[in-house]
């Protein structure tokens, strides 16, 4: 299974954890001290970790990929952050990280408007420099100016200059400079003679941001690994570049000793950091190894025989869960996962622009085994078949909801045909669909296909290498313009939990700054358009109170999935396997395991 992490737009994108490959989720455990049943946590050891897959960059300003998530929480570290923990409740929570400590109205670092947020940064939180240097408010905001370096810009970009004053107009002027692929200097340059009105450092260690509305996630924005500070010797290397990937320093509890793409990646402790400026990574282990280039199936077998403690880049074969659903070495996260749900192009024109009937939209979900389709990703301990868009770990999500296609997961074929025949199709409809021809992508596709027939829907399944699925499919618009495909099937996962409506909703169907003719309307694939919608998000992203901003998720939400033009199918849980001897397995924030926070029982 794969799902993309990627930008939506470059100047407005707000994604989820969709944006580069995203792998599937994974829980079990305790709280950051450890899970249940894991005895004391012990020190020293070397992690080792194994799998296929590499990291897109070192570059925090840039990678937006589960495992670059997974290392960065070994060598970042950000004003705020989310808390390692195995308790879904409490993995929307954020508490202070560099920050002294996590701003509230109540001590005056939010204020009252909810516009200025202010930080100071602890004493002690220092660069692996030599000698070793304090992290300062000068490189916070270095670090945020290299988010639209012209080489990279950041997936995410669009968090923060939507939401932070002038950073928007710094971006567009940055986004100008000519250079040369080796020449750091005219970046640099940039970055030193312009500066974001929104973003003070009054203090060596003082930072403030002024926003230009009140955004009720904020915290939850700059705790994502982009908002990472840049020491001043980033500025000697052309951002997200393979020079600068061999001279990333690190403010965490671990350094990176050794990046060989493709090959390995070594991480051991770094004598910089200070555990007493930390309260969330315990780096237990002293030595982190990944072997890289190494195929699902060598790399399960080397986690199953304890040659290797955790897989990297790749989840257990679908066909070996149902024999490890009671092997404590596996873990299950519920971490939020639409995978998949249905889009629909609402540019399709196919059997005289079908898909623009209700009826036609309603009697496609109707027609949806989902029941099937679950099993082809390992069955109910790991798909849930899904109602509404929002998961159980997002505000906006409605425990109550009632299900507009009904609540039988096998769905219900003969009221699809009744549909159907009051549309104007009952001698039946044929659609398009593209599905990646890898992992158990064609098994689910033709249990779709399958199910959709009992309807008399005859889906025509068109193959698609799986690096094109996205970028040369979905967000290509000429695709969806010609009626090259009229249904698909994506997954998506979010940036963070908790208030994450910003996370499915914008980046998926918000087209307020959209117009007709645009190129590509980014992650909005299907070409949603609804302007009540859009001013729901509008009006629960620049909201001054969560529950307010909470309630209009949700309405949000509801408009979609009664207008039929994107269906739920099921919510998708990861699944990551681990030696007997690792110990302390969490499943929030980092699915694939918090490496600051394991341990070996030696």
């Amino acid at each position: 299974m794969d799902m993309r992490r990627r930008p939506w737009r470059t100047t407005l994108p707000a994604l989820g954890m969709a944006g580069m490959l995203v792998l599937a989720a994974c829980g079990g455990g305790g709280d950051s001290s450890g899970g249940d049943g894991d005895g004391e946590p012990e020190r020293g050891g070397t992690l080792k970790m194994v799998g296929e897959g590499d990291v897109t960059t070192m570059d925090s300003a840039f990678g937006y990929y589960t495992l670059n998530f997974q290392l960065m929480r070994g060598y970042t570290r950000q004003l705020v952050t989310s808390p390692t923990t195995d308790d879904k409740s409490k993995a929307g929570e954020m508490v202070a990280d560099m920050a002294t400590e996590l701003p509230t109205k109540e001590n005056g670092g939010i204020s009252e408007d909810g516009k200025t947020y202010t930080f100071t940064i602890k004493k002690g939180v220092k660069w692996n420099t030599d000698p070793a240097r304090q992290v300062t408010s000068q490189d916070m905001e270095r670090g945020m100016k290299r988010l639209c370096n012209p080489n990279k810009p950041s997936g995410a970009l669009s968090y923060y200059t939507t939401t932070i004053k002038g950073m928007d107009k710094f971006c567009e002027g940055f986004s100008k400079v000519e250079f040369d692929k080796g020449e750091p200097e005219p970046i640099s340059q940039y970055i030193k003679e312009h500066d974001i009105s929104g973003i003070k450092t009054p203090e060596k260690r003082k930072v403030k941001f002024e926003l230009k509305q009140p955004t009720p996630d904020f915290l939850h924005i700059l705790g994502m690994y982009f908002a990472t500070p840049a020491p001043k010797e980033y500025l000697d290397y052309v951002p997200v570049s393979g020079t600068f990937d061999q001279h990333v320093l690190s403010n965490g509890p671990y350094e990176v000793t050794k990046y060989d793409p493709n090959s390995k990646i070594v991480m051991e402790r770094n004598s910089a950091w200070d555990p007493e400026t930390d309260d969330v990574r315990n780096a237990y282990v002293d030595k982190i190894v990944i072997n890289e280039g190494v195929k699902q199936q060598p790399a399960f077998q080397q986690v199953k025989v304890g040659d290797a403690d955790l897989m990297w880049s790749s989840p257990p074969p679908t066909s070996k869960l149902p024999s490890l659903y009671d092997d404590p070495r596996l873990e299950l996260v519920d971490i939020g996962s639409l995978n998949p749900y249905i889009v629909i192009n609402n540019l399709s024109t196919t059997e005289d622009s079908a898909l623009q009937n209700k009826k036609v939209r309603k009697a496609i979900g109707l027609a949806v085994n989902k029941k099937s389709l679950a099993q082809k990703y390992g069955g109910p301990k790991i798909a849930e078949p899904a109602c509404q868009l929002l998961p159980e770990v997002s505000k906006g999500h409605d425990p109550d909801f009632e299900c507009p296609l009904g609540d039988d997961p096998t769905g219900n074929p003969e009221k699809a045909k009744k549909l159907l025949a009051e549309a104007g199709y009952g001698d039946g409809l044929t659609i398009e669909m593209p599905y990646r021809e890898e992992g158990v992508h064609p098994e689910v596709s033709q249990a779709l296909k399958a199910s959709l027939k009992r309807a008399g829907i005859n889906l025509k399944l068109n193959p698609v290498p799986g690096n094109d699925y996205y970028s040369n499919i979905l967000q290509v618009s000429e695709k969806a313009r010609n009626s090259s495909w009229d249904i698909a099937t994506p997954g998506w996962v979010p940036d963070w939990y908790g208030l994450n409506g910003r996370t499915f909703l914008q980046p998926l169907f918000y087209s307020a700054d959209m117009s007709k003719s645009d190129d590509t309307w980014g992650t909005n694939f299907g070409f949603y358009d609804d302007q009540k919608f859009n001013k729901l998000i509008d009006q629960a992203t620049s909201s001054n109170d969560e529950e307010q901003a909470a309630a209009k998720f949700e309405k949000a939400q509801k408009r979609v999935v009664n207008s039929f033009k994107a269906i739920p199918v099921m919510f998708f849980k990861n699944a990551q396997l681990h030696s007997k001897r690792l110990k302390g397995f969490e499943g929030y924030p980092m699915y694939l395991g918090d490496i600051t926070n394991m341990w070996l029982d030696q």
